[in-house]
């Protein structure tokens, strides 16, 4: 498994609208058979910044099998509009410090 994170920064006056076309693309997440899980974030302190972390079943699922599936279109689509306020957007492995419940 690898987790994916892409930070956006959107404006407010663009926030309910980017909610809303990740509402929209999580259809073509929930339908991937590589997406394990998701999660947006919204900023406390800088209420401009987003990050989204994606958990992909592997590098290869999500490259190749996602962004080559059928469910890939309706994704991009939605989230189309807000591509060019990405910040960065890259892959990581976990690693054995974890916590929580």
């Amino acid at each position: 498994m690898i987790v994916e994170y892409i930070r956006y920064r959107i404006p407010e006056e663009r926030r309910e609208q980017f909610e809303g076309a990740y509402a929209d693309a999580a259809n073509s997440l929930d339908a991937s058979e590589h997406c394990l899980s998701y999660e947006l974030s919204h900023g406390v302190e800088e209420p401009d910044n987003y990050i989204l972390r994606i958990e992909w079943d592997s590098l290869e699922g999500h490259e190749k099998g996602f962004r080559q599936s059928a469910e890939f279109g309706p994704f991009l689509a939605a989230i189309k509009p807000y591509v060019g306020e990405i910040e960065e957007m890259r892959h990581y492995d976990r690693t054995a410090v974890a916590g929580g419940s």
